[in-house]
């Protein structure tokens, strides 16, 4: 008997299903690079959200984080690492599956015990 659909949603890599994490790898994942401000404006997540997300990236092996100045303002720049592309594309390949199984899905009837 296979799993439903249901159960296999809590096998979901939590690193990249994490909805603030969801969000800044899609993003990454539609351009070779950002800047931390550019995130913090797309994600609406405060400064030490955003901030300990990308490490938890980074320390994922997802993300790489070049710290670096532009004359004497500092510039954060991420992007995704060839493992951290092939996740969120694994992800959302995985999410639609789930979603189609769970269009298809139906209860399987169990007699009532006693």
């Amino acid at each position: 008997m296979t799993r439903p659909p249901f159960e296999e949603m809590s096998s979901l890599d939590r690193l990249v299903h994490d909805p603030a994490r969801l969000a800044i790898l899609s993003a990454l994942s539609a351009c070779r690079s950002a800047d931390f401000l550019f995130l913090l404006s797309l994600t609406g997540l405060t400064k030490g959200n955003l901030s300990g997300h990308l490490s938890k990236l980074e320390q994922g092996g997802l993300v790489t984080i070049a710290k670096s100045f532009r004359g004497k303002v500092p510039h954060t720049s991420i992007s995704l690492t060839t493992s951290g592309r092939d996740a969120i594309r694994t992800h959302w390949k995985r999410l639609e599956q789930l979603h189609r199984a769970a269009k298809r899905w139906t209860p399987t009837l169990h007699p009532k015990t006693a």
